[in-house]
C-alpha cells in the first residue's frame, strides 16, 4: 500500500514555460513566494468567486505554510482551470482521474496585457525582450533560488526565525536555556521536513514499517529478528543513495541535527543519515531508532544517554510511532524510561501493533487487552491511547490465522495509519508553532527558575551553604515560584533532572530576573504570534 504524497505538477513543456512567466509577474517581490495579497490580485483575473478561490488556495496551500512556491502556484492554477470548466472543487480533487497533463491553462482576463507591458519594460531595461523568473531556473523546486531578504517576512517560517531572534534566544542565552533544556535553534531546525520516529523493542518491524511506506529499502538497512539496527538512522530525501556518519551530519548547517554534538563521539559514532531520492522522502523524514533492549543489557552495552537521544528526537519529530508485535508485549524498565522520556509529547504519539497477522481472531482479543493494560500502568493518563493493529510489511496478510473479518479490519487500520502520515505535511507549519509557543514558554519558566535562584543567593556569606539548601529543597522553590508568577505546575521541568544539572553550577554567577524580556516574550504570545497567522492565513477568509 503507497503512500503517494506527489503534488499535482503533471503539465507539458508549453504550459510549464506559461506558468513559469506567469509566475514571475505575479511574484512581485520576485523572492519565488507569492503571497496572499500578490496571489488575491493575481486570481482575480479568473473571475472565480470568492469561495471558489478560497477552496484554490486552501487545496494549493497543502503545507499551510501563508505562500505559494511554483510548485503549488501551479497546482492553484490547475484549479482555477478546472473550475472554470464546471468541476466542483473538492479536498480529494488532487487525487481525481485527470488527466493533468493536457488540461489548458485557465483564461486570465487582462493578463496578456500585462505580460506585453512587462516585457517591453523589461526590453528597455535590460536591452533584451526575454523575461526570466527567479524560480524558474530550478523548476518547480521546493525552494526559491533567490534567498529571502531578512528585512521581510513572507512566510509564517520566516515570521518564527525571525520572532526567536530577536525575542526568544536572548532570553534562552542570557539564563542558559541551552545548557539546561535544549540547545538553541538554528535555520535548518525551523526549515527541516517533518519527521516521523519509530520506537520499539527489537524485531517489532520498525526498519521494515520503513521498507513498506517506502516500497524499497533505504541504504544501509538491514532486517532479521535478532537486534539487527544498532544505530539511529536518520532517512531523508537527497540526489543519491549513500549513507552519511553521524560525525558529518552533525556539523551540517542546512541539517537540524546540530544539537546532537552535546550527546558526545559515542553517540555520533552510532547515529547516522541515510540519503535516497524518493517523492514520499521529499515530505517526510523517517528517524529509525535501536531496538530497545530488557533488563541491564542496554545500560551496559550503550555508552551514551539512549533515553536523552529519544528525549532529542521527540521534541523534533512531528509523529512518534511506538511499535509493538504480539510476542513481545512486555515493557521493559528501560522502554519505560524510553516512554517516560516522551513527556509532554503525548499529542504526538501513535501506538502500532504489527504483526497482528501472526494470532489468531481470539488470541488478538487477549493481546490487545493485555496491550492496553501494559500502556495504562507506564503511561499514567486517564485516556485510552489509540492503537493502530495491523501487519505492515510487503507480504499479504495472512488470512489463514486473520480469518476474513481480521483482513478487513487490518486493511481498515492500516489506511486509518497512513491517513495520519498523509496529514504530516498538512499539519507541518503548524506543529512549528505549536513547538515554537512550546520553547517560548519553557524559556521564560526557566527565566523565573534561575532568576528566583539568583535572587535566594546571599550577598556575601554562606554562598555554598545557600545553593546546597536551594538544590536539596528545589521542589519547594518550584512551588514558590509558581505561587508567587502564577505559573501553570505542568510547564514546570522534572525536578530530578533539573536538580542533577545544577549541581555542576556556580547559582551566584547566574544573571538576575531581567522583567523586560519576560515582558517581550509574553508580548510575543499575545500579540506578535496571533498576527503572524492572521498575516498568512487564507487571504480569502
Amino acid at each position: 500500500m503507497e503512500i503517494d504524497f506527489a503534488p499535482i505538477t503533471r503539465c507539458s513543456k508549453e504550459h510549464q514555460k506559461i506558468y513559469q512567466d506567469w509566475f514571475s509577474f505575479a511574484d512581485s517581490d520576485g523572492d519565488g513566494r507569492l503571497t496572499g495579497g500578490d496571489a488575491t490580485k493575481f486570481f482575480s483575473m479568473s473571475s472565480l468567486s470568492r469561495e471558489d478561490l478560497k477552496l484554490v488556495w486552501a487545496i494549493a496551500d497543502t503545507k499551510r505554510q501563508g505562500f505559494l512556491g511554483l510548485k503549488e502556484f501551479v497546482t492553484a492554477m490547475q484549479l482555477i482551470s478546472l473550475a472554470q470548466a464546471g468541476r466542483t472543487l473538492t479536498s480529494d480533487i488532487l487525487n481525481a482521474e485527470v488527466d493533468f497533463e493536457n488540461l489548458h491553462p485557465p483564461a486570465m482576463e487582462g493578463l496578456d496585457v500585462c505580460l506585453d507591458k512587462m516585457k517591453r519594460k523589461l526590453a528597455k531595461q535590460n536591452g533584451a525582450p526575454k523575461v526570466q523568473s527567479s524560480a524558474s531556473a530550478n523548476w518547480f523546486s521546493s525552494k526559491s533560488s533567490k534567498k529571502v531578504s531578512s528585512n521581510s517576512v513572507t512566510s509564517i517560517i520566516d515570521g518564527l526565525k525571525k520572532l526567536y531572534e530577536k525575542k526568544v534566544k536572548p532570553l534562552e542565552v542570557t539564563y542558559r536555556f541551552n545548557d539546561f533544556v535544549s540547545p538553541l535553534l538554528t535555520n535548518s531546525d525551523f526549515d527541516a521536513k517533518p519527521m516521523v520516529m519509530l520506537l520499539g523493542q527489537y524485531s517489532t518491524g520498525k526498519t521494515t514499517f520503513i521498507k513498506h511506506l517506502l516500497q524499497s529499502s533505504y541504504p544501509g538497512s538491514h532486517i532479521g529478528p535478532e537486534p539487527t539496527t544498532d544505530r539511529f538512522v536518520v532517512v531523508m530525501n537527497g540526489p543519491d543513495e549513500r549513507s552519511v556518519p553521524g560525525n558529518t551530519v552533525a556539523v551540517q548547517a542546512d541539517m537540524p541535527f546540530n544539537g546532537l554534538t552535546t550527546f558526545g563521539t559515542a553517540f555520533l559514532s552510532k547515529f547516522e543519515c541515510s540519503q535516497m531520492p524518493h517523492p514520499l522522502l521529499e515530505h517526510i523524514t523517517f528517524v529509525d531508532t535501536p531496538g530497545v533492549l530488557s533488563g541491564e543489557k542496554q545500560r551496559t552495552q550503550r555508552s551514551y544517554d539512549f533515553t536523552g537521544v529519544t528525549s532529542w528526537f521527540a521534541a523534533k519529530c512531528d509523529l512518534i510511532l511506538l511499535l509493538f508485535d504480539p510476542h513481545k508485549l512486555d515493557i521493559s524498565d528501560e522502554f519505560k524510561r524510553v516512554i517516560g522520556s516522551l513527556r509532554g509529547h503525548d499529542d504526538k504519539i501513535r501506538v502500532v501493533l504489527n504483526k497482528a497477522d501472526q494470532v489468531d481472531t481470539r488470541q488478538l482479543m487477549r493481546v490487545y487487552g493485555a496491550l492496553m493494560w501494559s500502556l495504562g500502568k507506564v503511561l499514567n493518563t486517564p485516556e485510552v491511547m489509540r492503537v493502530y493493529i495491523g501487519s505492515f510489511n510487503d507480504k499479504p496478510i495472512n488470512e489463514a490465522t486473520a480469518g476474513p473479518v481480521g483482513k478487513a479490519l487490518f486493511e481498515r487500520e492500516q489506511d486509518d495509519l497512513l491517513s495520519d502520515l498523509k496529514d504530516i505535511p498538512k499539519k507541518a507549519c503548524a506543529r512549528r508553532i505549536n513547538e515554537f509557543v512550546k520553547r517560548a514558554r519553557a524559556a521564560k519558566i526557566h527565566a523565573y527558575i534561575i532568576g528566583h535562584l539568583k535572587k535566594e543567593m546571599p550577598a556575601m556569606m554562606g554562598k555554598a551553604k545557600t545553593q546546597q539548601k536551594l538544590i536539596d529543597n528545589l521542589a519547594d522553590e518550584f512551588a514558590k515560584i509558581q505561587k508567587e508568577h502564577h505559573l501553570p505546575p505542568g510547564d514546570f521541568p522534572n525536578v530530578e533532572e533539573f536538580r542533577e544539572i545544577l549541581s555542576s553550577y556556580n547559582i551566584d554567577k547566574f544573571e538576575k530576573l531581567k522583567p523586560k524580556m519576560i515582558q517581550s516574550v509574553d508580548d510575543m504570545l499575545g500579540y506578535d504570534v496571533p498576527n503572524l497567522l492572521k498575516n498568512f492565513s487564507n487571504p480569502y477568509d
